[in-house]
């Protein structure tokens, strides 16, 4: 059985079109969003990163064409719809966690000479807030492929990808900031309020 996004043009539309405006919002962010001030301390997380990030997108568009067993018979239509509903609910989330962060967001890892523990918006919940939208995408893209394997190989990767980047930032940001982002740290979790 196959995937109602490639069977059926609306549903294909529908997914191509949120993923295309993720796809293309993250490449403009990438040549926009560089660091001019501040140490750099990214440790190679940013190629880490986008390496996971991409090889688990490779990995969830093949076995959704190849791997025909793994598809999720079960209300595809519903399942496909709440895909992209997480697609674009984790672009917002991400977005808005962004302009809340305002000039101290970068796609390094550089902390600025004057920057302040950020407390407001969705970073009153959670450390990482855009990280978590990224990662809903990352969901809804795979439960849109209505295809298993393709959930499990997105999320493995992108999991992966961000577990190393938010260590190397933590870092950064307790060397820089103190004891300040020290009791931030240990009054939030990191991606889901009071969890995790």
């Amino acid at each position: 059985m196959r995937s109602l996004i490639y069977a059926d043009a609306r549903y294909g539309a529908a997914f191509w079109a949120a993923y295309g405006l993720w796809f293309a919002l993250e490449a403009v962010g990438s040549l926009t969003q560089r660091a001019r001030q501040g140490v750099r301390q990214d440790r190679g997380s940013y190629g880490v990163l986008i390496g996971l990030l991409y090889a688990g997108l490779a990995l969830g568009f093949w076995s959704s064409l190849s791997l025909p067993r793994a598809t999720i018979a079960w209300h595809q239509p519903l399942l496909v719809a709440a895909g992209i509903t997480l697609i674009l609910g984790g672009l917002g989330l991400r977005w808005y966690a962004i302009r809340v962060l305002g000039r101290y967001f970068t796609r390094e890892v550089a902390v600025q000479p004057d920057q302040q523990v950020v407390q407001r918006g969705p970073y009153r919940f959670i450390r990482h807030p855009a990280y978590a939208g990224t990662l809903l995408t990352l969901l809804g893209i795979g439960l849109a492929m209505t295809n298993w394997a393709s959930i499990v190989a997105i999320m493995a990767c992108g999991l992966l990808g961000h577990l190393y980047r938010v260590r190397v930032e933590e870092r950064a940001l307790c060397a820089t900031l103190g004891p300040a982002y020290a009791a931030y740290m240990r009054r939030t979790r990191r991606f889901i309020p009071f969890l995790w």
